[in-house]
């Protein structure tokens, strides 16, 4: 990240960057560094500072810093200043930073993955809880059913995955309910322009809808998307069956336009659909799957692209249990969408060693533990960032590599077996506070 990069970021921002300890790269590092951690709380950041930071993250260090570097004269562990420093940064260059960083990664890795790997992009949405303050309350209104209204602000964000290397971009969110509430589709079509040019699109059915086909090709990017059984049957015009292939021209329903007001009136998606029995891995019963299209690959090669979509279901749950990405405890949009970027530029942080590893052992990216191997990447980056040579970041990078390829997932030839259950005796609840 280059020192005058972050100069012009700022500068666009309008606001001038001023020689101070927090400065904005240190924020972005540190800011990683706790989502990296698993969203450890601002002390740790403090701490990590005063552990030591290469002298790069300061190019032309101010007067505390040089204090710090002749006279040994530590800063103040307390957190008020990072805190202040995070909240100032405008909100502008953490996300040129977040795209530059995913931009830079995945240029890099595009030319490490095999030729045969798709040029494609996994798609979904989930949740994420906030903390309960009035700013975000208004800004992310809680939910509420037959009972009343929820606690907890919810954020509704979308994702989208490399389908080999998992990289992610950088996500698009909006409030879940209340006036202003934003679907997935509606997010998707905000993101589609910050994706790879002709990269395809996958989603699943709640994606599989002529807005999301229509906004795709229109951007220049093929789609990959599963259909209703519904839909897919008023899409061919017969009843569905196993084998189905044909050309179809997709056009807007009376309810896609009421919906989507703006479209032209000759508006149309042409593509195919492909219609197959498929066997759930966990013994369920078989089920037709429809899928529409407008890649040109082959059929089998479209079944198997789609295939890998649930890939997209475990990159959430990384997401949100290891990087404790599930519930924010930051009290301002702002700083969430803050934590957001710098989030994904974690999890793109450890995406892309596990990509490196996958070079040197050609097994698939995916087919390494993302929780060990974040483990490594915390443990070996304070010795990165001490090393006082090359040569010695070298050897130190070496040696993290060789733990990497020990993180790979086991392969299992076979279901484990379950633990029996029990039911637990309820507990003895405490008596009525009189």
């Amino acid at each position: 990240m280059p020192f005058d990069f972050l100069q012009q970021a700022q500068k666009k921002a309008g606001v001038s960057g001023n020689n101070c300890l927090y400065s904005a790269l240190v924020v972005l590092w540190l800011l990683v560094l706790q989502r990296l951690y698993g969203g450890v709380p601002l002390q740790a950041a403090v701490l990590e500072l005063l552990r030591g930071l290469p002298a790069n993250f300061w190019p032309r260090p101010c007067k505390r810093m040089r204090d710090w570097q002749q006279h040994g004269k530590l800063p103040s562990s307390h957190t008020g200043a990072y805190n202040q420093a995070r909240q100032a940064l405008p909100l502008f260059v953490v996300q040129q930073a977040s795209d530059r960083i995913c931009a830079q990664l995945t240029a890099e890795m595009a030319g490490r993955a095999p030729a045969s790997a798709p040029r494609a992009f996994l798609l979904d949405g989930s949740s994420v809880r906030l903390a309960h303050t009035p700013a975000l309350c208004r800004s992310y209104p809680p939910g509420s059913n037959q009972h009343g209204e929820t606690h907890f602000p919810l954020l509704r964000v979308l994702v989208a995955h490399d389908v080999y290397t998992g990289l992610a971009m950088r996500p698009e969110f909006g409030p879940m309910h209340g006036p202003h509430a934003v679907s997935e589709q509606e997010l998707l079509e905000l993101a589609m322009d910050r994706l790879p040019s002709g990269a395809v699109l996958i989603g699943d059915a709640n994606f599989g809808v002529f807005s999301v086909a229509y906004a795709g090709v229109k951007s220049g990017h093929p789609v990959l998307l599963r259909l209703t059984p519904v839909r897919a049957r008023r899409l061919a015009g017969v009843r569905l069956r196993d084998g189905i292939d044909q050309a179809v021209t997709w056009r807007p329903s009376r309810w896609d336009r009421q919906r989507h007001p703006g479209l032209p009136a000759d508006a149309c998606v042409r593509g195919r659909l492909i219609v197959r029995q498929v066997q759930p891995d966990n013994g369920a019963t078989p089920f037709l799957l429809a899928l529409f299209t407008t890649t040109a690959t082959a059929t089998e090669e479209a079944l198997n692209l789609y295939g890998k979509r649930w890939s997209i279901e475990t990159d959430l749950r990384t997401l949100k249990t290891t990087l404790r990405l599930e519930q924010l405890t930051c009290c301002t949009p702002d700083m969430v969408a803050k934590e957001m970027d710098m989030g994904i530029a974690a999890y793109n942080l450890v995406r892309a060693v596990t990509c490196l590893a996958s070079q040197q052992s050609g097994i698939p990216p995916r087919g390494y533990s993302f929780t060990k191997v974040r483990r490594i990447v915390e443990v070996f980056t304070p010795k990165l960032a001490a090393a006082p040579h090359g040569q010695a970041a070298k050897q130190i990078f070496d040696q993290m590599m060789h733990c990497v390829q020990q993180a790979k997932l086991p392969h299992r030839s076979r279901k484990r077996s379950s633990y029996p259950r029990h039911i637990l005796k309820p507990q003895k609840t405490y008596p009525t506070r009189k």
